[in-house]
């Protein structure tokens, strides 16, 4: 059952949805990350560059004649805090201002900036913390300047923080659409599969004697039509094949039953020695071969009706009066047993006295001689015939029924149809057939049948 799972279209199908699902999430996810940290990082190059430009707007040429940075004139534009460092050159690399000086010290050995802006990290001495920033050219009142402005990772924590929290809410509602996406797909792959699955169970009932049902192909996927109608076509062959072969089997018993009756009734009418006798078992198991034969071919030929109603108790009583005799000539003895009040079933009497009486047979056939076979019928539609012969091995209870199967060293006549003859008939009446060990040794062959429904009592 694992190993057929595994194999099904609808976990193939549903795994390659679900690689789909998959790869498209993982890069959404990698697209929305990698766009939010460019966002963020543009929002921090865009803060710095407007701190760069605030710093040159307040860059004069003092009294002296020397560029200076005032910061006094804007009462909005706050002192450098210890997470914001900036240094500001002049044209000839010469540091206006800076702050910390340190970082001063640091910028003048860096090449003059260019309109470009250029991103740096940098870290002061006795300072913990890295700092991220820009090194650009841009005009003032004193002429070009060389403005670098920087901020440390730890001022810029709160902002990846909430970057962060957003890609992992992002990454939440992605991944439920996804599952949800995933669970629909293969919702959907299971609705479309329906008329599928339809089609196999129909294919699975197909046997022997439903070679006439064909596979619908309207309403399957287009990849499935050309299967189903491939099949049909090797069902039409299919039964073709099984019409000439029922054909041939019938005709064949036909033919041979009215010499082989010449024969036996000539080999009666002789008198002679122990050879005679060997060739007259020889005709009878022609004979029976013959009938058993012409039975197989009118149950797979002809549709059997079993909505009648009869009693076990009269069929199995008349089949052992009339086998008993034949059981004497072999030295066995056939005894029957049943309740006094009558068994309905439902079922074709006739039918099911043949499978009676293959059943008899084969228990006789298969006693040792001078014991006797129980036939006997039971209230709940069953019937058993038990015999003292060998018995039946486990690993033989599901081959006895197979046609002309035979265990080994087996040595009593016949051609291995007449349990598949029986199997045959119970399967056309719902029923089954079941084999156990004999109390004494031997088997019990029980026939379970369907007790037919009793007619409602009169004035009610």
């Amino acid at each position: 059952m694992t190993r057929d799972w595994f194999g099904s279209l609808q976990l193939r199908l549903a795994l390659r949805v679900a690689a789909l699902y998959i790869a498209a999430t993982v890069v959404v996810i990698v697209v929305l990350m990698s766009r939010a940290y460019d966002t963020a990082r543009s929002l921090s190059d865009g803060e710095l560059m407007l701190r760069a430009t605030a710093l040159a707007k307040y860059v004069s040429v003092g009294p002296n004649g020397v560029p200076r940075l005032d910061l006094r004139v804007s009462a909005a534009y706050d002192v450098p805090s210890v997470t914001d460092i900036f240094a500001i050159r002049d044209a000839g690399g010469r540091v206006i201002a800076a702050s910390p000086p340190q970082f001063g010290d640091l910028v003048a050995a860096w090449p003059r900036a260019t309109d470009e802006p250029v991103r740096f990290s940098v870290r002061l001495e006795n300072e913990p913390d890295r700092y991220n920033g820009l090194n650009i050219k841009l005009d003032s009142g004193a002429g070009p300047l060389s403005i670098s402005v920087a901020r440390s990772n730890e001022s810029a924590t709160g902002a990846y923080l909430l970057l962060r929290k957003f890609i992992h809410d992002v990454l939440w509602a992605v991944s439920f659409l996804v599952l949800a996406s995933l669970a629909f797909g293969i919702l959907a792959i299971r609705s479309g599969l329906k008329s599928v699955r339809g089609v196999s169970e129909m294919a699975s009932a197909i046997g022997p004697h439903a070679t006439a049902v064909r596979l619908p192909d309207k309403g399957l996927p287009s990849e499935i039509r050309p299967l189903v109608i491939a099949v049909n076509r090797a069902l039409d062959r299919l039964e073709q094949g099984f019409a000439v072969q029922r054909k041939f089997t019938a005709n064949a018993a036909h033919e041979l039953r009215t010499p082989l009756g010449i024969i036996t009734v000539a080999l009666d009418a002789m008198e002679g020695n122990g050879e005679l006798i060997k060739v007259k078992a020889d005709v009878e198991r022609m004979n029976r071969l013959v009938d058993q034969l012409l039975r197989v071919a009118q149950l797979d030929a002809i549709a059997l009706d079993v909505s009648g109603t009869t009693d076990l108790n009269d069929i199995a009583r008349g089949v052992v009066a009339t086998m008993a005799p034949w059981a004497l000539t072999l030295e066995r003895t056939i005894a029957f047993g049943g309740p006094d009040v009558p068994v309905n079933i439902k079922g074709n009497g006739h039918a099911i006295a043949d499978a009676i009486r293959n059943l008899v047979e084969n228990a006789v056939l298969h006693s040792p001689a001078r014991t006797e076979v129980m036939v006997s019928t039971h209230t709940d539609g069953t019937l058993s015939v038990i015999d003292q012969g060998p018995g039946i091995l486990a690993a033989d209870r599901q081959r006895i029924f197979d046609r002309f199967w035979r265990g080994k060293g087996v040595k009593t006549p016949g051609a291995g149809l007449g349990l598949s003859i029986v199997q045959e008939i119970m399967k056309m009446h719902d029923g089954r057939v079941a084999i156990e060990d004999g109390p004494e040794g031997g088997s019990v062959f029980t026939l379970h049948f369907t007790l037919a429904a009793r007619p409602p009592l009169s004035g009610t």
